[in-house]
């Protein structure tokens, strides 16, 4: 059962008014087996824009924009399938509930819990929860140069 997450957006009435535009539970939808996902806000170019009322979770987006930002939850259930991939991205990664393991290169593991903080700068990865309970991540990732290693680049993959 994917968590319910409350999500508050604040704006501006006509008269520049600080006002909440949106207050309500985060629809979801599964992002492979055994991972739900919701978004909770997305952005295109920076700086960032705060005019105007639109809804920017809404807006149709991959696991990374160019040029921009995703803010998204998912929720692993125990035994999810797993996805090795690379963005090109930052990812900052706050565990909000429960317990995973980060998969990088080589097998490398990395046990990550609630209250654990993760910034992931275009590496593979991968997330696993060999648990018995839900391990709910809120993710920031914000657009970046796909990362160069001695003179090769790593793209994008997964």
């Amino acid at each position: 059962m994917p968590p319910e997450i409350r999500r508050i957006v604040t704006g501006h009435n006509a008269q520049g008014k600080a006002i909440v535009l949106y207050d309500g539970i985060v629809p979801t939808a599964s992002a492979r087996p055994g991972a739900q996902r919701g978004s909770l806000w997305s952005s295109v170019g920076f700086p960032l824009n705060n005019d105007g009322a639109e809804d920017e979770a809404l807006r149709e987006v991959g696991t990374t924009i160019d040029g921009g930002t995703v803010f998204r939850f998912v929720s692993f259930e125990p035994g999810n399938a797993p996805r090795m991939h690379r963005t090109d991205s930052t990812d900052y990664a706050i565990v909000m509930s429960g317990e995973i393991d980060m998969v990088l290169d080589d097998d490398v593991t990395v046990h990550v819990k609630a209250g654990d903080v993760i910034v992931q700068r275009g590496t593979i990865h991968n997330w696993l929860n060999h648990g018995t309970e839900p391990c709910v991540i809120a993710f920031i990732l914000i657009a970046a140069k796909p990362v160069e290693v001695g003179g090769q680049v790593l793209h994008a993959q997964g």
